[in-house]
């Protein structure tokens, strides 16, 4: 009997922890020094849908075939705002805008300067009464049993919703990155009577005790690499709509800033 049970408790203290657990032995910095000396850093994206589709790509083993998904969970480690320009139309590929800002103040290009008071900051700048200067905003989420995050890029038409739904996770007392949170898609309708899918967010579960402080370190560590990590097209490209009225972008842009 006695043998059996050491037998047991072996087996239980061998055991890889699962989940966000696994961070225990996950450094990033570590990592990317010795994995990726000389490299970009560059993160998988989860891509948001193009016109009404109601459906998420999810980065898998084959990157040409990403998996499709109504909706995902995971820890928003981190997110910011970016802007950026295109002089001409974006045609894809890795090439830097004319003008961009990873934090939605100071652009750095041409035009540069003050991001709010920029002629390409205002609706008719763009194609089909848009903005030439695009607004979205940069989450990095980690999902559940893996270790390296991912991005995903919001456009203009979910800011609104993603501002709700940080002020409801502060009203309970919950950061982002202490919880975990539930992604879907809803389609909405702009006043122009255009189609589109929205971004939801709803919180999943809190971390527990364990979770966090692992989370936590995590998180400071994507912070301190975020702002060297360039524009890609899921940041520079979306439908050339307007979904929201100048004066709801204004105010829910600098609310989530």
């Amino acid at each position: 009997m006695a043998k059996k049970a050491a037998t047991e408790i072996r087996t239980v203290a061998t055991v890889e922890p699962t989940g966000y657990l696994a961070l225990k032995d996950f450094d990033f910095h570590e990592v990317v020094a010795s994995e990726m000396e000389g490299l970009d850093a560059v993160f998988d994206r989860i891509k948001m849908p193009s016109g009404d589709t109601t459906v998420f790509q999810i980065p898998s083993e084959d990157p040409d075939e990403p998996e499709l998904a109504k909706e995902f969970s995971a820890v928003i480690l981190y997110h910011h705002p970016i802007r950026a320009y295109f002089k001409e139309k974006y045609t894809g590929g890795t090439n830097p805008p004319d003008c961009g800002s990873l934090d939605a103040v100071e652009g750095h290009g041409n035009p540069g300067g003050a991001c709010e008071s920029c002629i390409y900051n205002a609706f008719g700048t763009g194609e089909n009464n848009a903005k030439a200067c695009k607004e979205r905003r940069r989450l990095y989420l980690l999902r559940e049993g893996e270790l390296f995050p991912v991005m995903i890029s919001l456009p203009t038409g979910s800011l609104k919703e993603f501002s709700r739904y940080i002020m409801r996770s502060l009203s309970k007392g919950n950061k982002t990155n202490a919880i975990v949170t539930r992604f879907s898609l809803a389609k909405a309708v702009n006043k122009g009577g255009i189609a589109y899918a929205k971004a939801v967010f709803r919180m999943e579960r809190k971390l527990t005790s364990e979770e966090l402080p692992l989370v936590a370190r995590l998180s400071e560590q994507i912070k301190d690499i975020s702002q060297r990590v360039g524009f890609e097209e899921a940041d520079t490209t979306e439908a050339e709509i307007v979904t929201m009225e100048p004066e709801d972008v204004a105010a829910v842009f600098h609310k989530t800033a």
